[in-house]
């Protein structure tokens, strides 16, 4: 398989970064939750302060899960032996079989533990390669900033969405930056019509571990945009990608704007899930907006996830897969930057494969 073409099965991971985990509402005094990242089963919760942890759901003395004991007072108790593990760290507090004549120091033990921080609703986890050995959990200055969502003003309102997709990560993120798929998966009164399809030319620039779809007009044949006329100003989109898995779009109308991080991540090798949050100031004193945005962005995530679930069927044939351009060359420049970035993971040199600024051109 070339590394510019997706495969039908499992994809390559990246480490060494931040993921969304859940969302942060789940957490709540002392409930837990787990969830898997990366095939990495994870226990999340919130101390009595309203710090965030995330523990390998997995007692490093026999291997059950974590999450079948309790937490309390800022500590994981193992179900089987009683093990106690300091909810943040992962230090072990307590075992109690050991007696008066045992000289193991339990403070030298540690569950695995991961950086963990709330942003934007989400519970984002930072995940190390494996074998990098124990992350002192206290100390973040060697690590990139956790991902968030730009707003541009300090009043605005916000929504969520999620939905699993039965794929692995990368035709998950190709599907979200495949610009050729809306008048076809997403055609509706609502969005666009398969007769509104036209030649569009947009110009990308290169940004660190990423591309963006430099500032321009948005598509006319898209019934939201539509609505923004009524502010009677220029409306303008910018749409960044950016490693490992996040999709920015901002879109500024004067001094009205709408902001989406949209993230789809590796729940597995074989299997992804997406994760939206948006925020905006526009229409915000219009009852109903959010119920009504959420709607609506219920329904076009849910398009791309059924269309994901029939692609699945296809894929378990191991068919032979094929890109091209213009349409498919983001797709194309993803795969280069996840081989450029897995070759400097290796001590290579990051090579980005945008040389400078490209214009693009297709029918949509």
């Amino acid at each position: 398989m070339s590394p510019d073409t997706p495969s039908s099965s499992t994809a390559t991971l990246l480490y060494d970064d931040w993921y969304p985990a859940l969302r942060s509402d789940l957490l709540r005094g002392r409930q837990t939750a787990t969830a898997l990242l990366l095939g990495i089963p994870l226990l999340l919760g919130r101390t009595e302060a309203g710090q965030l942890f995330a523990l390998r759901d997995s007692c490093p003395h026999r291997g059950i899960p974590l999450s079948c004991g309790g937490f309390e007072t800022g500590a994981v108790t193992c179900k089987y032996h009683g093990w106690r593990f300091a909810a943040v760290s992962g230090q072990c507090l307590e075992i109690p079989s050991l007696t008066r004549h045992d000289t193991l120091d339990c403070s030298r033990i540690f569950a695995t533990a991961y950086p963990c921080e709330e942003r934007d609703g989400h519970a984002w986890v930072y995940l190390p390669a494996p074998g990098s050995g124990r992350l002192d959990i206290a100390d973040r200055s060697n690590l990139p900033a956790v991902p968030e969502l730009q707003k541009f003003s300090a009043r605005f309102r916000s929504a969520h969405l999620t939905a699993d997709l039965p794929c692995n990560v990368d035709h998950g993120i190709i599907g979200l930056m495949d610009p050729a798929h809306g008048p076809f998966v997403h055609q509706s009164w609502w969005w666009r019509a398969r007769r509104s399809i036209h030649e569009k030319e947009k110009h990308f620039e290169p940004i660190p571990q990423g591309f963006r779809m430099s500032a321009h007009a948005p598509s006319g044949n898209s019934a939201p945009y539509k609505l923004l006329g009524v502010y009677g100003h220029p409306i303008t989109t910018t749409i960044d990608f950016v490693l490992p898995n996040r999709r920015y779009e901002t879109i500024r109308c004067g001094d009205k704007w709408f902001s989406s991080l949209t993230t789809v991540t590796p729940v597995t090798a074989t299997r992804s899930r997406i994760d939206v949050v948006a925020a905006w100031n526009v229409f915000y004193r219009v009852p109903f907006v959010p119920a009504i945005a959420k709607f609506f962005g219920a329904r076009f995530v849910e398009q791309d996830r059924v269309t994901m679930v029939q692609q699945a069927a296809g894929l378990q044939h191991d068919p032979t897969l094929m890109l091209i351009d213009d349409a498919d060359r983001p797709a194309k420049w993803y795969f280069a930057l996840k081989q450029a970035r897995l070759h400097a993971a290796n001590g290579g040199e990051f090579v980005h494969p945008m040389t400078g600024p490209v214009t693009l051109r297709w029918r949509s």
